[in-house]
């Protein structure tokens, strides 16, 4: 059977939060990073968005060791002064972290920025830093595999047999770069990891299955607004 060379990138972190842009006023974290999320720490390894193809397109995968609650200062954004005064919120946080992704296209390029990134690498916050390793891997195109850690559309079929098909999910998709627009995608992830079997574009080596999330670009935000 033919097989597809693709760049597999790893990052791992000890500690991550996401906070769930649907909550206003309270911390609410996601048990994994939206696709935007990763589009944009894709986008500081190259430099900007200017320098990502729009069409540009990835699989992911994502779990953490352990999860907690801390205290954090939170800076209200408000037009009146007496709205923005620091107070304390509970903040959720996700520890010892593994985000891999899986890119189809433009693989000299990506292997290069992952390698010699224009800015250090963050997922997340601004404050919790990231390390990164890539390599060339050879997937099979489409097939069935495990779903396991992966993100993927709720459109994606799920396994009837199986109860643990994940938790439903709405996410930012893409956001314009003056944050004006959002777009929003429907997905699905199981954090303790589904033996649900289901349709995949790929598969990896060790039966992973590989599903293509929507271009995550400003210019989808935009053209979608």
């Amino acid at each position: 059977m033919s097989s597809t060379e693709a760049l597999e990138v790893t990052v791992t972190a000890p500690i991550a939060s996401f906070r769930n842009p649907l909550y206003q006023g309270i911390q609410v974290g996601l048990p994994c990073p939206p696709p935007s999320t990763v589009g944009g720490m894709l986008a500081a390894t190259v430099g900007d968005w200017e320098s990502v193809p729009s069409n540009t397109r990835f699989a992911m995968t994502f779990s953490a060791e352990g999860s907690g609650i801390d205290l954090e200062t939170y800076h209200p954004a408000a037009a009146k002064a007496a709205s923005r005064n620091a107070t304390i919120k509970d903040r959720h946080f996700l520890t010892h972290i593994t985000l891999t992704t899986w890119l189809l296209q433009d693989l000299d390029m990506w292997e290069q920025a992952i390698r010699t990134p224009v800015w250090p690498l963050r997922l997340g916050r601004s404050q919790d830093l990231a390390t990164a390793r890539a390599r060339r891997v050879h997937l099979t195109p489409g097939g069935t595999g495990t779903q396991g850690h992966a993100l993927i559309p709720h459109a994606t079929r799920p396994d009837p047999s199986v109860r643990n098909n994940g938790e439903q999910m709405q996410l930012p998709t893409a956001i314009t770069l003056d944050r004006a627009r959002t777009a929003w995608g429907t997905y699905r992830y199981a954090h303790t990891a589904s033996p649900a079997q289901i349709s995949a574009d790929y598969t990896t080596p060790d039966g992973q299955a590989l599903v293509l999330l929507p271009p995550t670009h400003p210019h989808t935000a935009l053209a979608t607004a």
